[in-house]
């Protein structure tokens, strides 16, 4: 437990926090995927989400037609003002085309496409669906901020599980990574990056203002690309960080599909478009070393940290991924993220209405009930 500041805001749980704030102005939005359907997890979300009493839910959905009347039905049990956003539907598909935003599908293409339905409320939260250990006050957390005046607040946890070190593509990669950064480039914006506990966190709060304003990420690189937006639209001063204490959710394999050295790449070129926006000129080819040298002290600290807590530590293991991830370090390439909503042409109500349009009619396919669950307007 500590209680110094960072370069923003940061808000600590000395123990117990929980401070009133406005959840009844707020929407939540829960990205899922048909992978987490009645999953332990989402249960405990949900049911403490239920305690929270937001003005709205929103559960961005990508799944495949089939899969969503069931999980509508599951939703529905819970006792929360729910909005269910199915992503993949052909009346959303062609919405999107119209726009001139068809293109690659992931989590950021499901949580901006939430957003701009959350944002007729006056804040909007963030968070996955997979923490074992959320609670209800984890919104309130991320909510006070707002109503004291910051325009985007961020969690920030410890993850230590079974005598281990987690957070791995954060210790490992981000952190030495921003920190090569900001050992040749004295710039804000990396101060602002190398301010936050834990930048690949997903727990996040705006306001509706902000939410409309977001670039954002199709794929992975979500989080990051998210802090990027945040220090272009509220600065160093208009941000905060949270502690949420200490989490426990799901853990990803290093190498393979969806593997932390695939996500390794999204966060990378998503950190890398956030420096260059703001000004920044990386030279690449002398980054990777620099990097790799951070990497190190890195390493050695957490390891050393391991040790005094008595948990397991495999350093060399450790080393060995960030020269896996040293590959990530390249020039961040063609810009695919989505664009502000106030510069788009489309209406969220009318995304809410095809999505739920196109969720009645996987619902009459399959037999299902069509008013399970609440979509479109809460």
């Amino acid at each position: 437990m500590d209680y110094t500041q960072e370069r923003v805001a940061t808000l600590h749980d000395y123990g117990g926090a929980d401070p009133a704030a406005p959840t009844g102005r707020a929407a939540v939005v829960v990205p899922m995927t048909d992978r987490e359907y009645a999953g332990l997890a989402p249960e405990r979300v949900f049911s403490e989400l239920e305690r929270v009493d937001p003005a709205e839910v929103v559960v961005p959905l990508r799944a495949p037609a089939e899969r969503v009347p069931e999980f509508r039905d599951w939703l529905a049990d819970f006792d929360v003002p729910l909005t269910v956003l199915w992503c993949d539907g052909p009346r959303v598909e062609a919405l999107l085309d119209d726009a001139g935003l068809a293109g690659e599908r992931g989590k950021g293409r499901d949580v901006w496409l939430a957003l701009g339905v959350a944002a007729r409320h006056d804040y909007v939260v963030v968070h996955d669906a997979d923490t074992t250990t959320y609670e209800a006050r984890d919104v309130r957390k991320l909510l006070f901020p707002l109503a004291d005046g910051f325009e985007f607040s961020k969690g920030y946890y410890a993850r230590v599980e079974n005598d281990r070190l987690y957070g791995r593509l954060f210790r490992l990669f981000y952190e030495p990574l921003v920190d090569a950064l900001a050992d040749s480039h004295d710039h804000e914006v990396l101060d602002f990056l190398g301010a936050f506990r834990y930048a690949l966190a997903g727990e996040c709060a705006m306001t509706a203002d902000l939410a409309r304003g977001l670039r954002v990420q199709r794929r992975w690189g979500l989080e990051v690309g998210t802090l990027g937006e945040a220090f272009r639209l509220a600065g160093t001063d208009g941000a905060a960080q949270v502690d949420l204490g200490r989490y426990e959710h799901d853990h990803r394999a290093v190498s393979g599909p969806t593997g932390l050295s695939e996500m390794s790449e999204g966060v990378g070129a998503a950190l890398f478009r956030a420096v260059e926006d703001a000004g920044v000129e990386v030279d690449y080819d002398a980054l990777a070393e620099r990097y790799l040298d951070a990497a190190d002290r890195f390493v050695r600290a957490y390891g050393a940290d391991a040790a005094f807590n008595d948990l397991d530590y495999d350093g060399e293991q450790e080393r060995a991924q960030t020269r896996t991830y040293a590959d990530a370090i390249a020039e961040p390439g063609t810009d695919t993220r989505l664009p502000a909503w106030t510069d788009t042409s489309l209406d969220a109500d009318e995304v809410a209405a095809a999505a739920a349009a196109d969720a009645e009619e996987a619902a009459a396919r399959a037999g299902g009930s069509s008013d399970s669950a609440t979509d479109g307007e809460p």
